[in-house]
């Protein structure tokens, strides 16, 4: 029971990760709202660098493109707060109806890496040349939020036999 515990208990962590970063990109909009801006607009890349046309200077697709990142951190919240429930209810029930349980959990993890992997390394890193700006470079945050995401998905995916 203690592996499924702690299972469960990962993925409630997770899911209260997703809902602060949600709900803090709302209550303190302009904070992010800004970095969004500068990755979009590439405005802090290397001068002068070939990719520049990829640069998006239309404000409302940075608001566009900030709500689709709050919209996937909520649905990761919901989706891993659900998967938790499920979790918790099969519990203390068999290795295969446990094993089953894990899909709204996967689904959750799932959507968290397109955020964070996704979103922030390869659309933000690569596409925006995030990797450019000193100053506006979230990558590194990005990669420690989808490693756990990650490790979480590894070992949330470990068959569960049933319990003595």
């Amino acid at each position: 029971m203690v592996i499924r515990y702690a299972k469960i208990i990962l993925v409630v962590m997770l899911a209260a990760f997703a809902a602060l970063a949600a709900f803090n990109n709302l209550t303190d909009y302009t904070s992010n709202f800004n970095f969004v801006q500068h990755v979009l607009s590439m405005d802090t890349t290397f001068p002068g660098n070939a990719a520049m046309w990829r640069a998006i200077n239309v404000p409302w697709l940075w608001h566009a493109a900030y709500w689709l990142i709050i919209a996937g951190e909520a649905l990761t919240a919901v989706l891993l707060a659900g998967g938790a429930l499920m979790l918790w209810r099969t519990g203390h029930r068999s290795g295969q109806q446990f094993n089953r349980a894990k899909g709204c959990s996967v689904a959750g993890l799932t959507a968290g890496l397109l955020v964070w992997f996704f979103g922030f390394m390869v659309i933000g890193g690569e596409w925006f040349l995030m990797w450019q700006s000193q100053e506006w470079n979230g990558q590194n945050a990005a990669f420690k939020f989808y490693a756990a995401i990650l490790g979480v998905l590894v070992f949330l995916n470990q068959p569960d036999a049933d319990c003595d």
